[in-house]
């Protein structure tokens, strides 16, 4: 799919029709509201009844008030007339009142049990899913579906209506009424006609709106806007935005056309049926069949008909556009999740009231879920095959066996991808393996209540998030009853609470979508401090420490040292001398254990972690802290394949950061000038390596 892609939309998704049983579910949501269908019943009733009234007084006013000159009797009742229409008004007052009341309570309904569900999902859910079309099913289909629900509750008081009023015409002239009974199966052929292209453009206009949501939506965030601005791609973005809008116009032309041209038809009908009608009535009351009263009071009856009947005309459009958003969220409601509690399931012990818990894997092996499987078609940004959809993705653990022992810390090292990460994701159960256990003090993590595990489990990932909201608001979210107190105890904790204090609004600032107005480093303490807050019994830390300078990395590798004493930690780190300490280092290769043991057991063993480890320092048997002289690697390769590449770096300051293949992990402090990172050199070239004070001969 290429990027704006007007034509990426599910085909299958447009045309089809709405699934079997949608309109009985449908109705199931109009159960709790049954007292105000109750009183939308009752003020249909009694606007009936005045709307059948009100002819039979205007007979009257004609042929025994005009017609025989008694102006008391008219005046009365016109008075009586005028009276009954402000009742009627009164009435439709109240048709309006609870129809909309029935609509917006199920739209209330609709969205928070889709809301409820959309947050059960698994994360490969909304890794697939495309943030603005979920929103706009969220939002656009439930606004639909009650707006849609509400005319159609309107029409639908038209049917006791339309009873009355025929009952009301057969009693005044059995004649004239079969004539108006005639023309109304004439009345049906529109709706007919027009009825099933609605349901079709109802549909394909939900899809394109979502689809337009979806673009503005990652557009427009800070990221997308970033990206945007960097790449100076704004004709481009024009260009493929008003090929997505053009196609939202085009559906959007289409169903008002077809929408308005069943009224324009019911209009047509009615009034060739009202000339009709007055045409033989008049020649009724030339042969003194009966009165001209009578004549009026059909004519007027006559209006009451046709105005309802239209308005069930409208009713169908209404219904299909109200079942298309129905049979829409249905879809998302009837996608199962695939992390569920079961019943009965075991409660964990609250963290601090034992000993921090030990966690095995017995066995695990694990693979993706298919898309089939975990999102919807018309979710996603481009269309697959249902083959396609169908497909498992690839082995990612293979029959893994370790144990992480209570209290301790485990490092995760290895080459990326290997699934280190998917690793922690088994821990905080955001899936569950293929095959295989994963334990946590003898307790299958399946057999667990969710929200203790949730309480036991604190992650901090790479790429922390927080809500575009206030400091106080995204670090309560881990505790909402925390003291201002607690929080900054937190703060101190994780080496920003001097940051905060110094800001203007201190706790109550505002972060910014995603955090953005806070630097990279500044977000990892702040998640840290989120994390100390929760005081959780196992951590998981991915790369936590990776937006930190080494000034910031060392006050908080200080704080995690307090914080992380006694409880069972799971360290992913690319930095080898953030885990020397490390308990028990895993070496992940290719979803496997292919080494386990403490740093300087794995050196001395000379197999993918020491390749590693000389990879990052440059030279076999480097110490801890890089003392010493240190040539300039010359990309030997190691027994595993693992190349090494020359490395920035001046020599007695401690560890080296970095050691990834870009430039710009930031400035090293300690040196002469600065020091970028562990890159590469533009163009591919080597840096000779000098010491304190010598001249920079690069």
């Amino acid at each position: 799919m290429t990027v704006g892609d007007p034509n990426s939309s599910d085909i299958k998704n447009k045309r089809e029709s709405l699934r079997p049983g949608t309109v009985r579910r449908a109705l199931t949501y109009l159960r709790p509201h049954r007292r105000s269908l109750l009183f939308l019943l009752l003020t249909t009733v009694v606007d009936s009844l005045v709307i059948v009234a009100t002819p039979l007084l205007l007979k009257e006013i004609v042929d025994k008030g005009i017609l025989k000159d008694d102006l008391g009797l008219v005046t009365a009742l016109a008075l009586t007339a005028a009276g009954l229409a402000v009742v009627d008004a009164v009435m439709q007052l109240g048709q309006s009142y609870f129809s909309g009341r029935i609509g917006q309570g199920v739209s209330h309904d609709l969205r928070v049990q889709t809301f409820t569900h959309v947050q059960r999902q698994p994360m490969a859910f909304f890794t697939r899913t495309q943030t603005g079309l979920l929103t706009s099913r969220l939002n656009a289909d439930v606004m639909l579906a009650q707006q849609a629900l509400g005319l159609l509750l309107t029409s639908a008081t038209g049917v006791l209506t339309v009873l009355l009023v025929l009952a009301e015409m057969f009693y005044l002239s059995w004649l004239i009424t079969l004539i108006a009974v005639a023309l109304l199966p004439l009345f049906a052929v529109p709706g007919i006609y027009v009825g099933r292209r609605l349901q079709r453009y109802s549909r394909e206009q939900m899809q394109s709106n979502a689809e337009l949501a979806g673009v503005v939506q990652e557009r427009f965030n800070v990221s997308g806007a970033m990206l945007a601005k960097l790449y100076g791609r704004p004709r481009a973005e024009a260009a493929a935005f008003s090929a997505r809008a053009g196609k939202v116009r085009d559906v959007g032309v289409k169903w008002t056309v077809f929408s308005r041209l069943s009224f324009i038809s019911m209009g047509l009908l009615a009034a060739l049926a009202t000339a009709l009608v007055y045409g033989a009535g008049g020649a009724l009351v030339l042969d003194d069949v009966f009165q001209i009263g009578t004549l009026v009071a059909l004519a007027v009856l006559l209006g009451r008909l046709y105005g309802p009947i239209t308005q069930l005309s409208g009713m169908q459009a209404n219904a299909l556009t109200a079942l298309v958003s129905f049979d829409r969220l249905f879809e998302l409601l009837d996608l199962k999740p695939l992390i569920e509690e079961k019943p009965g399931a075991t409660a964990l012990p609250p963290p601090g009231t034992g000993p921090a818990p030990r966690i095995e894997f017995d066995r695990v092996s694990f693979r993706y879920p298919p898309a089939s499987e975990v999102s919807l078609a018309s979710l996603e940004a481009g269309a697959q095959s249902p083959g396609e959809r169908s497909k498992a993705g690839p082995q990612v653990l293979h029959e893994l066996s370790f144990e992480l022992p209570s209290g301790r810390l485990t490092a995760l090292v290895g080459p990326s991808g290997g699934g280190k990460t998917t690793i922690t994701h088994l821990v905080s159960r955001l899936y569950d393996p293929t095959s295989g256990t994963v334990r946590m003090d003898g307790h299958d993590l399946r057999d667990v209540t969710l929200d203790s595990l949730r309480d036991t489990v604190g992650v901090v990932t790479q790429d922390a998030h927080f809500y575009h909201d206030t400091i106080r608001a995204n670090l309560s979210y881990a505790r909402p009853d925390a003291t201002e107190r607690d929080l900054m105890q937190a703060c101190d904790a994780a080496q920003i609470g001097e940051l905060i204090r110094s800001l203007p609004s201190g706790l109550d600032t505002v972060v910014g979508d995603r955090g953005y107005r806070l630097s990279g480093g500044e977000k990892q303490r702040l998640a840290l401090a989120r994390l100390m807050l929760k005081a959780p019994s196992v951590v998981i830390l991915d790369e936590a420490t990776a937006h930190l300078d080494s000034e910031s990395e060392a006050a908080v590798q200080r704080a995690l040292t307090t914080a992380l004493r006694d409880r069972t930690s799971l360290v992913i780190a690319h930095r080898l001398s953030t885990i020397r300490e490390a308990d028990q280092i895993l070496v992940i290769d290719g979803g496997r254990v292919r080494e386990r043991g403490t740093h300087d057991e794995l050196l001395a063993a000379g197999e993918l972690y020491a390749d590693l480890y000389r990879t990052q320092f440059d030279r076999p048997g480097a110490g801890a802290n890089g003392a010493g002289p240190v040539a300039a690697n010359e990309g030997s390769e190691g027994r595993h394949g693992v190349r090494g590449r020359p490395q920035v770096m001046t020599l007695g300051d401690g560890p080296v950061l970095g050691g990834g293949p870009m430039l710009g992990t930031g400035p090293m402090p300690g040196a002469d000038g600065l020091v970028l990172g562990g890159g590469m050199p533009p163009g591919g070239g080597e840096y000779k390596v000098r010491r304190r004070g010598e001249p920079d001969e690069t």
